[in-house]
């Protein structure tokens, strides 16, 4: 293909080797159409502070404080220690720093990323997501689905969690996107985890 074509123009994610504990895969449209992009999370000494690097923009930077608020909230229920974001901080990072990234379609991502990191659980490496999330961890609809679909198929995803509220945009999606993918719709953070992680022993972080 190169001899005929040239050098390849784009690149395009792939799914993760294996589960890990504070990377999510989130999926994105970009001006090549849709792609695949990894959300780390990093908790490390500190005091609190929410650190955000890969040149987010203003929008997903809100999306990365509501994942916090949430997690927050949800503490004892995901067995976060007591007063973990009063002593460490969290340091939220979206690889290809080179590039301006923007959009509320990240915020479950991010959310998975950080209570993964918080807990010690694994994210599954099969999965790909896209959802907005609010401060009570509803999770609302998105635009781009179909693109963000075939790039989700093309990377190798299996797995794929979208907003219930998304439903009737399956509809547009090429058969053998949507019969290669395994969608899971979801109103609630909380589902958004029960697809996400993968069951494991919680590491203490103190």
């Amino acid at each position: 293909m190169p001899e005929y074509l040239g050098i390849p123009r784009f690149e395009f994610g792939l799914a993760e080797e294996q589960d890990e504990v504070g990377v999510a895969t989130g999926t994105a449209v970009t001006g090549a159409g849709g792609d695949l992009l990894a959300v780390e999370v990093s908790v490390v000494e500190g005091k609190g502070e929410l650190i955000l690097t890969g040149q987010l923009g203003e929008v997903m930077q809100e999306s990365a404080r509501a994942a916090i608020s949430y997690a927050r909230s949800r503490s004892s229920q995901l067995g976060i220690p007591p007063g973990l974001f009063d002593t460490r901080s969290i340091h939220i990072h979206v690889p290809a720093g080179a590039i301006p990234k923007d959009g509320p379609s990240a915020g479950v991502t991010m959310a998975t990323a950080l209570i993964s990191a918080v807990t010690g659980m694994r994210v599954r490496k099969d999965t790909a997501m896209t959802g907005e999330i609010t401060l009570r961890g509803k999770v609302l609809p998105i635009g781009g689905l179909r693109e963000k679909a075939l790039a989700a198929h093309r990377g190798g995803i299996t797995r794929m969690v979208i907003p219930k509220r998304n439903e009737k945009d399956l509809t547009e999606l090429p058969p053998i996107v949507r019969d290669g993918l395994d969608f899971h719709l979801v109103s609630h953070m909380d589902e958004v985890l029960s697809y996400a992680l993968v069951e494991a022993p919680r590491a203490a972080l103190v």
